[in-house]
């Protein structure tokens, strides 16, 4: 699935000064505190370099100024499934073949209630591949990746070894589960580094990831990620494609299913005990709040569906936090509800 580029109205993002943010990220990032406490527990503070986030992504001017209109998009990364081409009803920020209006609709409601009122900037998307009912808010405007670009380091690591037919070495697979499973900052480095940035954007651009621009000079906390791209990454993580094989998949989803439980807060936020969850969360603080960022792919017993929510300018981390589990909780309660899932809407 899909997503329109742009977004509703107003959703570019802002221009905004970053020498404070930098100033604050790179204090930050070299020891102002070594802990967070994200929902409820400590973890490790994971996001940039250990050596610090100071300087920006270098996004362009027009990035910055991305809106976007209300059609839905047709490329997608290559080889992965799109959405159905037959008939789609659109119901508030969600779309669905017509038997799934009434999930659409509750989607829709759900998803903008557990919005409403927050503090910051949020962007949503949904795909459900089982009902192919999709929602999207906010879908292109930019974020700082913090800890989830660590998603995008593991693909083009496997998408490397993929193109040379040759495994993961044993140093590779201690850091990509290191790097995965407890946000380890050391191990993203390490293989940000030996990945490069020729592979990391060649992966990206496989995978259509058009809106992403990675982080320069080493700081790859500081990528500028979005909704809609965040959403073709987890499609190619659960859905066949010719950018990854079966096992390439299997493996990273495998890492992000053993995801420590300190740092299993976000997406996976009311998930049904029925389902395997599969996240990866980023977390950093600047001069103008918190940005907080989950997604998750929740699989098993007939489910598949996709979540991404990234926020930023949260007054603290843990309501950065609330805000995204507000959008899971409603999520995973209107796509496990049976009444909705019957889905013909008896006309």
């Amino acid at each position: 699935m899909t997503f329109p580029p742009g977004g509703e109205a107003g959703d570019g993002e802002q221009a905004a000064p970053r020498g404070k943010k930098a100033a604050h990220r790179a204090a930050w990032a070299l020891g102002v505190g070594a802990a967070v406490v994200a929902a409820g527990v400590t973890a490790v503070v994971a996001g940039v370099p250990s050596a610090s986030a100071a300087r920006p992504a270098g996004r362009s001017a027009a990035a910055s100024a991305k809106s976007g209109g209300e059609a839905e998009a047709t490329g997608t990364a290559t080889g992965v499934r799109a959405v159905a081409t037959g008939t789609r009803v659109r119901e508030g920020i969600c779309t669905a073949p017509a038997e799934h209006k009434a999930l659409a609709a509750k989607l829709s409601a759900d998803i903008q209630a557990a919005l409403s009122g927050r503090t910051g900037h949020q962007a949503v998307t949904v795909y459900d591949t089982v009902t192919e009912v999709s929602c999207y808010s906010g879908q292109s405007r930019h974020f700082d990746s913090a800890s989830i670009v660590k998603a995008i380091i593991l693909g083009a690591l496997l998408r490397w070894h993929h193109e040379t037919g040759t495994p993961l070495s044993s140093w590779e697979n201690s850091e990509a589960t290191l790097m995965i499973t407890q946000s380890d900052n050391d191990a993203a480095t390490a293989l940000w580094d030996e990945v490069g940035m020729t592979r990391l954007q060649q992966f990206l651009d496989l995978a259509k990831m058009n809106e992403t621009e990675l982080g320069q000079d080493g700081y790859w906390g500081l990528t500028q990620v979005t909704a809609h791209d965040e959403m073709l990454l987890l499609e190619l993580l659960t859905l066949p494609n010719s950018v990854l094989t079966d096992s390439e998949r299997s493996y990273e989803l495998g890492l992000m299913s053993q995801v420590i439980s300190g740092q299993r807060w976000g997406t996976p936020a009311g998930a049904p005990s029925t389902v395997t969850v599969h996240v990866k969360n980023g977390w950093l603080p600047d001069d103008d709040g918190w940005h907080i960022n989950s997604i998750g792919a929740f699989t098993g017993k007939g489910k598949n569906y996709l979540i991404a929510v990234l926020t930023d300018d949260s007054p603290t981390e843990q309501y950065g936090i609330d805000t995204v589990q507000h959008v899971a909780e409603a999520v995973h309660r209107d796509l496990n509800d049976a009444a909705l899932l019957a889905g013909a809407d008896g006309g």
